[in-house]
């Protein structure tokens, strides 16, 4: 869980950017994203293997 303080003279504004900043960088919203729906094993070897093809035509 990424928390984070807010200083005393810090705006909400600058505080949540901050927040953002440390999710993204965390792979907490990416973690999410794949986790909202079951995906079968079979299924995830195929994607892995895809953009494994993808990543070497390049």
């Amino acid at each position: 869980m990424a928390t984070i303080r807010v200083n005393e003279n810090e705006t909400l504004d600058s505080a949540l950017r901050r927040f953002k900043r440390r999710c993204s960088r965390d792979g907490i919203i990416g973690d999410l994203r794949k986790k909202e729906q079951y995906e079968k094993p079979s299924v995830r070897r195929k994607k892995k293997a895809e953009a494994a093809r993808k990543r070497s035509r390049m």
